[in-house]
């Protein structure tokens, strides 16, 4: 059975296998379908960082749902605190859940929470695995993800002045070693305005990867 990746907007997405859905960084405002918390209904909800265009509706969401929040540990415990459930992790933590394993992986950016640190996951749900790399800039030790826990795809902001540009981006690409790159975390705003076209162009002449450009709203069927 394929998982289904649905691009919300920003640099939120849901992913959907075998009838469970996780969200990560459930920033909703703006969106152009008008999704709001109240139409989704997800199970896990993944947290990359504490900033607004990150956290977004998570506590309102978990509660609706129910669903577990996996987090930084300073966030998992202001989650509990606003009464959500919630699974404390950190940086090169790992821990198997029900739906399979997942790593926490630096991601260079500021924590939006007091005593916190920004990051990524690996996340292998029900044996789709993929890299959510969160806000952050490029870093050596991504090439070294691939190996620690290998991935299909690798989701990664290419917006610019608050995370990587396409060209840092481009040479991120090439050490996570991913079949798959898909972009995030561009053209919410002016201030991240970027065409992907050159960055797709420049991933598929330099890497392996094939670049997938998803559009706000559109959904894919994964391997």
């Amino acid at each position: 059975m394929s998982a289904k990746f649905k691009f919300i907007h920003h640099a939120c997405f849901t992913v959907t296998k075998n009838n469970e859905t996780l969200i990560c960084d459930p920033f909703l405002d703006g969106n152009p379908e008008g999704v709001t918390y109240k139409d989704l209904k997800v199970n896990y909800i993944f947290i990359s960082h504490a900033h607004g265009d990150h956290l977004g509706d998570a506590f309102a969401l978990a509660k609706q749902c129910d669903a577990l929040i996996i987090t930084t540990a300073e966030i998992a415990y202001k989650a509990e605190a606003e009464g959500c459930k919630a699974h404390p992790m950190h940086l090169g933590g790992t821990y198997t859940f029900p739906f399979g394993k997942v790593r926490v992986t630096p991601a260079f950016h500021g924590s939006g929470i007091e005593g916190g640190h920004a990051c990524g996951f690996v996340i292998d749900f029900y044996g789709t695995k993929f890299y959510f790399a969160g806000d952050t800039s490029i870093y050596g030790d991504m090439s070294m993800l691939q190996e620690l826990d290998p991935f299909t795809y690798a989701i990664i902001p290419i917006g610019g002045n608050f995370t990587m540009d396409p060209n840092d981006a481009a040479l991120a690409a090439k050490m996570l070693k991913a079949k798959y790159v898909i972009p995030i975390h561009y053209n919410t705003w002016p201030i991240i305005a970027q065409d992907p076209i050159p960055f797709k162009e420049k991933v598929e002449a330099t890497t392996s990867s094939k670049c997938i450009l998803v559009n706000p709203g559109d959904t894919l069927d994964w391997e």
